[in-house]
Formats: C-alpha cells, structure tokens, sequence
C-alpha cells in the first residue's frame, strides 16, 4: 500500500491519550529525530480539482523580476479576475555586484570571465582557496541530514504567526500530536514538514514538484494553522506564491482552492471529514491533484475540452507559462529561503540544478515541458554516450502565427531565467560546466 493511501486511510478515530510527562517526553524525541531526504517523488493518482476562476494568466514576462519571496498577501484583498504578475524592481548594477562577489571563489573553467561581465573579477589560480569547496560539502551534509519531520522552537515569518487560539482544550492538542506522529511516519520521500514547539497551530511545509509535470524539480511552500475550532473545521493554507499565478488552484494572492480545505465546493471524500481527513492527506492532495501534469483543466471552465485539439494546445501554452513561473519561483527560494528550509533549498538546487537546466534546454529546442530530457544529459555526467535530444520527445507544432509568436515570447523568458538560474546553481556547487563550457564555445570569437 503506498503512502498516499495510508495517509488518506488514517483519521482521528484513534486519537490516542497522553498525560503532561509523556507529552513532554514526545516534544524531546521529536526533537531529536533525524531523517534523510529525497529528491525522487512519491507517486500519486492524478485528478481535477476545481475552482471558480476562469481565464489563463497574462503570459507576459515582466523584465528583471526580482521580489523578495514573501510578499505581505492578503486573503482577504484576493482579486479572483486578476491574473497579472507583480511588478518587481531592483537595482541591477547592485544585482550584478553582489553576483560578482558571489562568484569571486568559483573554479570556473579558464576564459568564462573575459565573456560574461559579472565572472570578471574571479582570482588567479595561485590565489584561490579551498573556501568554496568547504562551503559545497557543508551544503551536502546539511542537505542529507536534514529529516522530513521535525520540531522548531517557533516560526518568525509565517503567515499565520499572528493568529491565536486561545487556550486550547486537551482533546484538541491530542489531535495535534495525532496530526504530527502521522506526519513523522507516513510522509512521503518528496515532501518535508516543520511543525512549531511553541505554537502546536503552526505548520510549514516543502513539497517538490513531480516528474512529468510542468513543476518538476521546483519547491514550492505552503503554511498551515490549526484553528480553535480543529478538526471540526479543516486547517487554514496559504500557498507562499511570490505573487505568482502558476495553477489555477494556486492565487497568487496565496489562496489554496481545494474542496477538502473548504476553498471549492465538494461533495462526499471530497470534502473534510473531521473523523478521517487529516494534515497529511492535505498536502498528498495538493501535491496530486493540483501539481499535476495538466493544470490547465484544474479550471472548471475549461475541464469539457481536456479532448479536443484546442483544449490540448491551450494546456501546452498554459504548461509553458508554468515552467516560467516554477523558475521564477526556484530564484525567489534561493535568494531568500522560508524559515529553517535553507538547507533544503541550497542542497536540493546543488543536487537538481544540472537536470533543471537541462531541461530549459531541452525545452528551448522545441519539445513540450514537462516531457522526458533525454538519457544525454546523464549519459554525459558519467561519461557515456546516449542518443540525441533532438529525436527523444515531441515536437510542439505551431501552425498559427499567434502560436509562433507566444513561442518566440516564451524562448525568450526562458532564455532569461536560464541565465539566472545558471548563476544561482552555481553558487549552491550545482555541476553545471557542461553548461558554462557551452557558454564559452558560443561566445568566443573565431580563430
């Protein structure tokens, strides 16, 4: 039986007793339990998940988008008829001087300085140290040691850090415990949970985008809080969106759109059940049937064309605009981490970065996101030879004049976050010198 479904199976039937000492004695171990992580992702049934508003996200690409990851959204202020990104400014000669100095101490192969202005300043040979490599192998440790489940003191930044319940009743801090020791069992290898020692309500977690779909390879962070009235209510979830639109079920307001939180009409298993539905199952049902592989029809409007070649080009330009907005999202992560997932964040990107931007690269060659990268990439890392990525998955086709155009616009965007994300990967010890050593070719002039 797998994960999902023990998850789903479990309810608070069985809520167990606990007396004050025990209860101390659980916070110590839960304290010291320690995991190992994943990058490979839990396997679960797809399906649609509805919400109320129609229309795709506007598909232009604002310049230089460089917001810090939390932004001060507001539930209640959420324009459901307003699909357009933020604006982010930033200063750029002060951007590429703190990227500069990022890459003072990267070993970068002889010459990538003199074609790309922020590597300029990199040290001779004979002056570099041993700083960076120091830095790549605490990432690692850091990045393997770091457990699915575990207790904090206290969350500084969350979204619902001030909201109180009160004095809680003892059936309900039961429930909580109950909640956690499912978590700590039964999570699955692609999802990470940090739960607050001080604030039982409080919970924040990391989910990573499955394969197959226009998310994979991304993180994407969702708070939680228990409320008084739990579990008679279901858990309040605000999705950590950076002001990004990147699903249909995912405001960039940070509304969450799902029947079991109460967010969209449901009827049946679809909706809480306070005896049976549980933390866990939340956010399984958030990673399977909202990060799936065609978000596109998530949109109730747009479900009754899943079968027709119109609805499939649109879920293909819908999936494009994802992946841009998945990138984006990986940067903001990057440059500014949620409270205590920073050494997810960097080990994950260190692991992940070389496929993720080779699969902007594969990407920009024509095939549709989401489909497979060819063996190539792997085959080269380990020093073998594997058959051409041109010929390993489908061709989009774009016979209309717009179709090419939105594909001009997306090449570009993606080009763009290319760039960023290389710079970013390499700062976290990524292996991308395929990628800078084909940088260098292209940008050396002829012999």
């Amino acid at each position: 039986m797998d994960t999902e479904s023990r998850g789903l199976q479990q309810g608070s039937s069985s809520c167990w007793s606990t007396s004050a000492a025990a209860w101390g004695s659980s916070q110590q171990k839960r304290q010291r339990c320690e995991g190992s992580s994943s990058d490979q992702v839990g396997s679960s049934t797809s399906g649609s998940v509805q919400m109320s508003e129609p229309g795709l996200p506007d598909t232009d690409y604002v310049e230089n988008e460089e917001e810090d990851y939390y932004m001060d959204d507001d539930d209640d202020d959420c324009d459901d008829d307003n699909d357009d990104e933020s604006e982010y400014e930033f200063d750029e000669a002060d951007f590429n001087q703190q990227l500069a100095d990022k890459f003072d101490d990267l070993d970068l192969p002889p010459g990538v300085e003199a074609t790309v202005p922020w590597l300029q300043k990199i040290a001779a040979p004979d002056e570099q140290d041993t700083s960076s490599e120091l830095t790549e192998d605490e990432i690692t440790k850091k990045y393997k040691a770091f457990a699915q489940f575990y207790t904090v003191e206290n969350f500084s930044d969350h979204h619902y850090a001030d909201k109180s319940v009160g004095k809680p009743s003892r059936e309900w801090a039961k429930r909580i415990q109950h909640e956690w020791k499912l978590l700590e069992k039964d999570l699955p290898a692609s999802i990470f949970v940090r739960v607050a020692e001080d604030r039982m309500d409080l919970l924040r977690a990391a989910i990573i985008g499955p394969k197959g779909t226009p998310y994979h390879d991304g993180l994407f962070f969702f708070d939680a809080h228990f409320t008084a009235s739990y579990p008679s209510q279901p858990p309040l979830v605000y999705y950590h969106s950076g002001g990004l639109r990147l699903n249909p079920n995912l405001y960039n307001c940070g509304k969450v759109c799902l029947s079991l939180l109460g967010t969209w009409s449901g009827s049946g298993c679809e909706k809480w059940n306070p005896a049976q539905s549980t933390m866990l199952q939340v956010l399984v049902s958030i990673q399977a049937l909202i990060l799936n592989e065609k978000p596109y029809f998530n949109e109730p409007g747009y479900a009754g064309s899943a079968n027709t070649p119109t609805g499939q080009q649109q879920s293909i330009e819908y999936n494009k605009n994802t992946f841009l907005h998945s990138c984006r999202t990986m940067l903001y992560s990057l440059r500014r981490p949620p409270q205590y997932f920073g050494d997810l964040v960097a080990g994950h990107f260190r692991e992940r970065g070389r496929t993720i931007l080779a699969a902007c690269k594969h990407y920009l060659e024509g095939n549709m996101v989401g489909s497979v990268v060819p063996e190539e990439e792997e085959g080269e890392h380990d020093g073998t030879r594997a058959s051409s990525s041109s010929s390993s998955a489908p061709k989009q086709e774009a016979s209309r004049a717009d179709l090419i155009v939105r594909r001009s616009q997306f090449c570009d965007n993606l080009k763009t976050l290319f760039e960023d994300l290389l710079m970013e990967f390499n700062v976290k010890g990524a292996d991308t010198r395929k990628f800078i050593e084909e940088k260098l070719k292209k940008n050396l002039p002829a012999a």
